[in-house]
């Protein structure tokens, strides 16, 4: 089975995955085992054994209630997304006031050296876009430069 990009970076992320939360889009491998599995009822990637406990899209939360979860974590889910804005508001929506926005995702303009993925929605895709279309309430608390050939990290915590 194919390591997922989760699993490359969890010494560096799960310790931000406390209280309840999902893995939005996890494809098999959660961030932590508590958290709440979210993905597409056929899994674009299956890349550990892990099972959803909702089938659904990253788009519309709809289980969900405004500011009810500890955290939200996904890898490599943000960037197959036409509205930018639109999810991570979406995302932020259901994430308590200092509660958690985690983000593992991959800088596109090197990603495109190692591999070439059509879902990909933007070719500027990289840590200075989301950061151009994050929420303002979300405040950034830790980042990573370029880790694992072309993932970064960040991590957002809500305000009031």
């Amino acid at each position: 089975m194919v390591k997922s990009e989760t699993s490359k970076a969890r010494h560096l992320l799960e310790h931000f995955c406390s209280g309840n939360g999902l893995d939005i889009g996890h494809g098999g491998d959660k961030i932590v085992p508590s958290a709440i599995g979210i993905d597409i009822t056929i899994m674009y990637t299956k890349v550990g054994d892990d099972v959803s406990q909702l089938k659904g899209t990253a788009s519309d939360l709809y289980w969900f209630n405004d500011n009810v979860l500890d955290y939200v974590y996904s890898s490599h889910l943000l960037e197959d997304f036409e509205d930018t804005e639109g999810i991570l508001r979406e995302w932020c929506r259901v994430i308590k006031p200092k509660g958690k926005l985690i983000l593992l995702l991959p800088d596109q303009q090197i990603y495109q050296k190692f591999s070439y993925n059509g879902h990909h929605r933007h070719a500027d895709f990289g840590k200075e876009y989301v950061k151009r279309h994050m929420p303002e309430n979300m405040i950034l608390v830790y980042e990573t430069d370029i880790i694992y050939d072309y993932n970064f990290a960040l991590v957002y915590v809500k305000g009031n």
